[in-house]
């Protein structure tokens, strides 16, 4: 019988994983997000996914190291 929970679990397989990111399992694979191993088994933590996300830039913000803001120069 298959449990459902109405939370995401700490560890998750690559699909669930992917599957929390909205990407594809093979983009996921792809990404530097380090995998814990447990039991044999490897997985992802969701404080990992969540750190990844969090550092994406946001569009139409100036990257954060760049010379643009400095010098006042406008995209």
């Amino acid at each position: 019988m298959a449990h459902h929970f109405d939370f995401a679990p700490r560890l998750m397989p690559a699909v669930q994983a992917a599957h929390f990111l909205g990407v594809s399992e093979s983009k996921l694979r792809t990404l530097p997000i380090p995998r814990r191993v447990h039991g044999g088994k490897r997985a992802y933590h969701i404080n990992d996914l969540i750190a990844y996300a969090d550092a994406l830039p946001i569009e139409g913000e100036a990257e954060k190291n760049s010379c643009d803001g400095i010098f006042g120069v406008k995209s």
